[in-house]
């Protein structure tokens, strides 16, 4: 054989295996600067949100010599503050000190300008984008319910979007903006050619407004398109609800994330939950498109199809995460897929053309609900594969072992008297309700990565079991939107006052000796020892109830009577009750009464359907300290993988301050730190100035788990490690720099 016809060989060979390998990635969409999955300049680094990155520098043989590189303090509020860099042109852009927008340099953190911002700015990420010739650059996001944007390179406001700069997502929800409290959500949207296409948080509670996807125009801030959640007269989905609910029903929203195939133009939402989360009887119906998995032509808003995973929501079971969009082998053949993961440990996978599952879905029989009015769906779609990352029973034999005598007894005798029949088991008046693994468990957003050139997928689980009892009483933070107003002033004032002013409402002088105009300005602008209560804080409407409740505390305190005017119908008749959210049941120690793993990451190969691996992922630190380590963290939480090319997956836990490297393949843990603060939310693995890095946001521990921040023979510091003061921002790691001659 000559060498021409070796060379023609190898050159087949090369193609064929080019065309191979080329099929495991078709149909990903470029990064702006042509170079797929190689950047970070969209938020959970790419619009499929496979939390991949291409990048190898850092990988198996030397992710052990990571090192802080660099950090970035940002103080401020903590809360559900939880920020996904993004990285343009070697700049990072972040929410800085007390809620600024600020751009880094990414290779070594130096400020290179900063904007303040009237408000909160969206938490979780922003939206970028730029003209064809880049010689128009914005970042996009919204700020106390207004949309508006900045220009990237210099951090100025582009005043000529929307009316002065700002469009008011407020504005029509077919509500009246008086009554809208947010529509904001923490989550960033997708960027589709000139269109920003927006999801919402509406909150939980009746009467809260829609959750209809909008589009705006990126130039003008116009509205280009809308999908009603909740259909209209002559909508599709319109008769799987009482008539005219779309009036008055609020929620089935993108509060999570989403993703976009920017090839085909469509958009994919994971939708939550109609309002009320927890009681429907005035929402009789499967309630399209609640809980659906929902593709949207992403040019006009037109539905291409959808799947609904709950039929009429009784449990707060959310979409949330992003779905991701990757390419499988099944059946002998390479199929576009949308893989959702849910609360519930369900994992759906569907062609991401037709909707059709690629694994059998069955509508089995599920426990009917006792409650007065209400008309729980009989069925529920069960995937037959992929199995369930999350445990979705809670028995006596599961509980935790890590707690005292008297204690397991206590939490024995309240699962036997409980309704506790699985994932499904409705809501009930009469006895406690337990729901594993909890509306606060599976998977949230931010909780999964993909591999597209494997069909890998790591979901980071979550059990979580909830316990809730339905009541005619809202409670004191539900009573903010129902009963008398004195009922709700009262509510408003537990939440915000009462810390400092006591019950007795000391210091206090209104309405004696000020009027309504001067309590407000020292509610707004703060005194000597109070803070300032911006809108957001406390809206206009609570403000008033707050005057109510001052004017006669006696009406605002009397809940017996009012809980039963709270009671109060809605337009379609039925009467209203309550429940506790995100109840989780924990142990009288701080543990959840489940025994452990509480936290888990498991490895799915889609190509199969099967589950290859899973390990637990942080540890409790007063468990840890007796040498009892593979529990998985305790503590509530809300955060995710990147997995990279390098055969790394990059995860925190925040209970322990643990940033973690893992092998890909095997889940071998590689490498770990720990860092002064709670990392939490999504990493971004970047490339600056020839150098890899991986940056981790993390927060102060106040407000990332449930109760007070743990204090030194509290409880709360046997499950979690509190942050030291002013570590709160941004932690970057990179390998050691070669010492040049």
């Amino acid at each position: 054989m000559n060498t021409k016809s070796r060379c023609r060989i190898v050159y087949f060979l090369g193609a064929a295996i080019l065309l191979v390998l080329g099929l495991a990635a078709a149909h990903v969409a470029p990064t702006p600067n042509g170079k797929e999955y190689t950047t970070w300049s969209d938020y959970a680094g790419g619009p499929e949100s496979l939390q991949y990155s291409a990048l190898t520098k850092i990988d198996k043989t030397n992710v052990s010599g990571l090192q802080l590189a660099w950090s970035y303090m940002a103080p401020g509020p903590a809360g559900r503050f939880s920020f996904n860099p993004l990285i343009v042109d070697g700049v990072m852009y972040v929410v800085g000190k007390d809620s600024a927008v600020v751009a880094l340099h990414a290779a070594t953190g130096r400020q290179i300008w900063s904007r303040p911002m009237e408000g909160k700015p969206t938490n979780r990420g922003f939206n970028y984008w730029e003209n064809h010739d880049r010689s128009d650059r914005r970042l996009i996001f919204a700020v106390n319910d207004y949309l508006q944007e900045l220009n990237a390179q210099t951090g100025e406001q582009i005043n000529t979007f929307g009316i002065a700069g700002k469009v008011d997502l407020r504005e029509g929800l077919g509500r009246s903006i008086e009554s809208i409290d947010t529509i904001q959500s923490g989550t960033p949207g997708r960027v589709f050619e000139n269109l920003v296409i927006l999801g919402s948080a509406t909150g939980e509670l009746y009467e809260s407004p829609p959750g209809d996807i909008r589009a705006y125009d990126v130039l003008s801030g116009k509205q280009v398109w809308v999908f009603h959640t909740v259909p209209h007269p002559g909508e599709y989905g319109y008769e799987t609800w009482p008539k005219d609910a779309w009036k008055y029903i609020g929620g089935t929203n993108d509060w999570g994330e989403m993703s976009l195939d920017v090839k085909r133009g469509i958009v994919y939402l994971p939708l939550g939950s109609p309002t009320y989360d927890l009681y429907g009887a005035d929402r009789t119906g499967a309630g399209l498109f609640g809980d659906c998995l929902l593709a949207l032509d992403a040019r006009t808003g037109k539905r291409l199809w959808h799947f609904q995973v709950v039929h009429h929501d009784l449990w707060d079971y959310d979409l949330t995460t992003g779905p991701k969009l990757l390419t499988i082998r099944h059946n002998g053949k390479m199929v576009d897929v949308v893989a959702q993961p849910t609360k519930f440990g369900f994992l759906y996978v569907f062609d991401r053309v037709t909707g059709q599952p690629l694994w059998p879905v069955e509508e089995r029989a599920v426990p009917q609900s006792d409650m007065p009015g209400e008309h729980s769906w009989p069925t529920q779609p069960f995937p037959t594969n992929p199995p369930p990352y999350a445990r979705q029973k809670f028995t006596v034999d599961d509980i935790n072992p890590y707690v005292e005598p008297e204690e397991m007894e206590r939490l024995r005798n309240i699962l036997l008297n409980a309704r506790n029949e699985g994932i499904f088991t409705p809501q009930t008046k009469d006895r406690d309700q337990i729901g594993v693994p909890g509306e606060n468990g599976g998977a949230n957003w931010g909780s999964t990565a993909a591999d597209p050139t494997t069909g890998m997928l790591y979901v980071r689980s979550y059990d979580a079991p909830t316990i809730h009892k339905l009541s005619l009483d809202p409670g004191p933070i539900q009573a903010m939107e129902f009963g008398p107003p004195e009922q709700r002033g009262h509510a408003a004032y537990v939440r915000n006052c009462l810390p400092c002013h006591g019950a007795d409402r000391a210091r206090i002088t209104f309405p004696a000796s000020i009027s309504e105009e001067r309590f407000l300005s020292v509610l707004r602008n703060g005194g000597k020892e109070m803070p300032p209560f911006t809108e957001r804080r406390l809206p206009p409407k609570a403000v008033k109830y707050v005057i109510a409740y001052l004017r006669n505390p006696a009406a605002g305190e009397s809940s017996a009577d009012n809980a039963k005017d709270a009671a109060n119908p809605a337009p379609s008749g039925p009467v209203r009750y309550f429940g506790p959210f995100g109840s989780v049941l924990f142990a009288n120690n701080g543990l959840i009464a489940m025994g452990p793993p509480w936290c888990e990451v498991v490895a799915y190969d889609l190509n199969e359907g099967t589950i290859k691996w899973r390990f637990p992922l942080g540890t409790t630190p007063g468990l840890a300290a007796k040498g009892i380590r593979n529990t998985g963290s305790s503590s509530l939480l809300r955060n995710g993988p990147v997995v990279t090319a390098g055969g790394l997956i990059f995860i925190a836990s925040q209970a322990d301050r643990m940033i973690h490297a893992y092998d890909k393949d095997t889940g071998r843990l590689l490498w770990e730190t720990e860092i002064d603060a709670n990392p939490d939310g999504i990493p971004a693995v970047y490339e600056a100035d020839g150098r890899e890095y991986v940056a981790f946001f993390a927060a102060s521990a106040q407000g990332q788990t449930q109760g007070p921040a743990p204090t030194p023979g509290s409880g709360r510091d046997f499950v979690f490690k509190a942050a030291k003061p002013g570590s709160q921002g941004y932690y970057v790691f990179a390998l050691p720099q070669k010492k040049t001659q």
